[in-house]
């Protein structure tokens, strides 16, 4: 089909016939871009008032029973170990007269030490349920009840990468014989023209290559009203009553047949699991920041992911995607409301997947985890400025639960996930508060002329003291419990023999695990300042965008990187020299927050570069057996999405594009929503626009100079527009007329 099917990107395929015939531009129409609607409703949920009478009560009495050990061991142990740290803070401070700086100091170190004691006190209960009570990974299930839909929203994605990918999950299921109980959903709220009309080609070719093998389905939405969780409710309220599950993925995910059917096997096994949460491992990263990443959810999140799904039981959380969802009981009890005010902290919830979670639960339904599952993945951010610009958004989204964590009828674990989330970013303030007042103490102490007698009556001075020494254990106490998580999973990986030998070996895995906690102890200081500056400008009304991630290539120019660290670097320099000037031995105390941030700039950029991430792998530092030994599915998905690459499927000017075929404009056509009748009085000022300059345009190439990006997505939406586009000569055209 010219302009739509004349490079066939599926033709290497090992499995695909040579000789089969490329599908006909009737054959592509005979398949709707989405099958027949199936509406459900999805009421908006209150936030203020529930009914605990309407909450469900569980199907199996089994499911009853809660982890009070497990949870004991967590926040009893971790209440125990902050007493312990309370206790030898006051000592530190109560050397004389406790001032009210103390007092602040005291105040910060309880908010930082309680979050570090809960997550050692939860990460011994993993390691401890991994060496001991771990179940085998489950077998591939043998059947299948009922339908679940497999849906990846996607927005402004390289389609070469998420159709590679979800061919790959399509042929690995379809390999079970299982594949006829699920159907795959493209949910797009690509704002790219260019990317939405290759999105709908690379839909086409990746229907040609699953031929027979699985139902591939894909939707535009016009306008992508409440973002990723408005994308997934369009989904459900249309179409979700004919499946009684979903598989919700990210456009980075990738998931084997095995972890899909159990997840489906296991929804339908248990009448009480609302949403069923996987464990995603980092994989195909190759910059030095990503790698670090990679090697550290290999390696150290086993354990607090175990952590948390022994504690949690079944009142777990929700990350949003690698997950199974009870279609119905989400659409009953997840409809979002919007939060009063204007955004940041009003308006649309961001972070939706927590509330989903606590919603759902709220109603009487289970959330739970399986750790040892396995076969599921995602990606992760190529350097410290992407996860930057990823993490502020999620930090909003974060302090927003503020709002909502105390909705009536929400359940505590639920409560304390909300909790968890805020304290990942209001931490690093808060840090940074600790590391002022200290330094204004110790100044004080070192500058200030104390006033030795005060006015009420005593016999002796009054010292602003420290206990250096019981100063200098408690830092190390500290230190302790916060590495204490990686140490675990690297005992727990020295003892798997795969894992060992897929990283490197036992000395390639100990080299590797300090090499990350250097590594993450220099770039921690820039996060914490970047996660502070992130708190501020939301709590002083700065909304965040919505803009896709960067997937690929981690590297950024050298000046938009010192612009956006050189205020960290001067930070630095500051408290060394001022370090000097009050105790050489604050800068001994402070040294690695120092260095990570003189070093800024040098760290930044090298945290993107794959030469150095390459470099570390080719020595055998960092490597996870994902790396060593890729999964099946991995590979697979990998070389499709370079032959979608390498055949142009990432490479279309849209207006250009359907322009010059005729069969990808019946079908773009095609796929178009039919028109909703306009409101009088309401008019599209980008769709004017296009229109008039439409109008005005003698060639189409002039039309493409004067349309800006939304004039053009409103000509792809307006059937009328595209006429006119198709109508106009190109330049090539015009010359030549004019020549005869």
């Amino acid at each position: 089909m010219d302009g739509v099917m004349d490079a066939d990107p599926g033709r290497a395929a090992p499995d695909a016939q040579q000789d089969r015939p490329v599908m006909d531009l009737d054959s592509i129409l005979a398949v709707p871009a989405m099958p027949e609607e199936r509406p459900t409703e999805m009421p908006t949920q209150s936030l203020r008032h529930f009914d605990r009478r309407s909450r469900r009560g569980w199907a199996n009495p089994i499911h009853r029973s809660v982890p009070w050990l497990a949870r004991l061991v967590v926040f009893g142990g971790g209440a125990a170990l902050l007493g312990f740290g309370i206790e030898e803070m006051w000592r530190v401070v109560n050397v004389g007269e406790v001032t009210l700086l103390k007092w602040i100091l005291v105040a910060l170190f309880v908010a930082n030490f309680s979050w570090i004691a809960l997550s050692f006190a939860s990460a011994v209960v993993g390691f401890a349920w991994l060496v001991f009570f771990a179940p085998r990974r489950p077998p591939m299930p043998t059947a299948l009840g009922g339908m679940t839909a497999v849906v990846m929203p996607i927005y402004n994605e390289a389609p070469s990468r998420i159709f590679g990918a979800l061919q790959a999950i399509c042929e690995d299921v379809a390999a079970t014989g299982l594949g006829a109980h699920f159907h795959y959903f493209f949910l797009s709220d690509t704002t790219d023209p260019d990317v939405w009309v290759a999105e709908e080609r690379a839909l086409v070719a990746l229907r040609d290559r699953l031929r027979g093998k699985a139902e591939v389905y894909y939707r535009h939405r016009p306008k992508n009203t409440n973002r990723k969780a408005g994308n997934i409710a369009d989904f459900v309220t249309r179409w979700g009553g004919a499946y009684p599950q979903m598989v919700v993925l990210d456009a980075d995910s990738l998931m084997t047949a095995h972890s899909i059917v159990t997840l489906a096997a296991a929804m339908e096994a248990d009448p009480d699991a609302g949403i069923i949460q996987t464990l995603p491992l980092i994989i195909n990263r190759n910059t030095l920041f990503a790698r670090l990443q990679q090697f550290a959810a290999r390696i150290h999140g086993p354990v607090i992911a175990a952590g948390l799904s022994v504690w949690m039981g079944r009142d777990g959380n929700y990350w949003g995607h690698n997950a199974i969802i009870r279609t119905q009981a989400f659409a009953d009890h997840c409809g979002l409301p919007h939060l009063s005010g204007r955004p940041p902290l009003g308006g649309h919830i961001l972070s939706h997947d927590f509330v989903e979670a606590a919603l759902i639960r709220r109603a009487g339904w289970a959330v739970y985890m399986l750790p040892v599952l396995g076969g599921s993945f995602e990606e992760s951010p190529p350097s410290l400025i992407d996860l930057a610009a990823r993490d502020r958004r999620w930090c909003q989204g974060n302090l927003q639960h503020a709002r909502v964590m105390w909705a009536s009828g929400f359940h505590l674990a639920s409560r304390q996930h909300f909790a968890t989330g805020i304290m990942g970013y209001v931490a690093s303030p808060l840090w940074m508060a600790q590391l002022l007042v200290g330094i204004v103490l110790v100044l004080q102490s070192a500058y200030i002329r104390p006033e030795y007698f005060t006015q009420d009556f005593s016999l002796f001075p009054a010292w602003p003291r420290f206990d250096a020494q019981r100063a200098l254990d408690l830092f190390g106490i500290t230190m302790a419990v916060l590495l204490a998580p990686k140490l675990f999973g690297l005992l727990i990986a020295l003892g798997q023999r795969d894992t060992r030998r897929g990283s490197g070996g036992a000395l390639g895995l100990i080299v590797s695990t300090l090499v990350e906690i250097v590594m993450s102890s220099l770039l921690a200081p820039i996060m914490m300042l970047i996660q502070s500056g992130s708190v501020m400008q939301i709590l002083l009304g700065r909304d965040t965008g919505w803009n896709p991630q960067r997937r690929d290539d981690g590297s950024i120019p050298l000046g938009d990187i010192v612009r956006r660290h050189r205020s960290h670097v001067i930070l630095g320099f500051i408290t060394l020299v001022a370090g000097f000037l009050i105790a050489p031995s604050l800068v001994a105390w402070m040294s690695p927050t120092i260095a990570g941030l003189i070093l800024a700039i040098p760290l930044s950029w090298a945290s993107g570069q794959r030469s150095i991430g390459l470099f570390l792998k080719r020595i055998g530092l960092l490597r996870t057996p994902e790396e060593t030994t890729p999964p099946e599915i991995a590979v697979r998905a990998n070389v499709l999405a370079r032959e979608l690459a390498q055949a142009g499927y990432d490479v279309t000017d849209g207006i250009s594009a359907l322009h010059a075929s005729r069969e990808l404009r019946v079908l773009h056509e095609a796929y178009l929503p039919a028109a909703a009748p306009r409101k009088r009085g309401t008019i599209d000022h980008d769709a004017v626009m296009a229109r008039a300059k439409l109008a005005d345009a003698r060639t189409v190439e002039e039309a493409e100079a004067w349309l800006n990006r939304k004039e053009r997505t409103a000509v792809l939406n307006d059937r009328d527009l595209i006429g006119h586009v198709a109508r106009l000569p190109s330049a090539d055209m015009q010359a030549a007329v004019a020549g005869e």
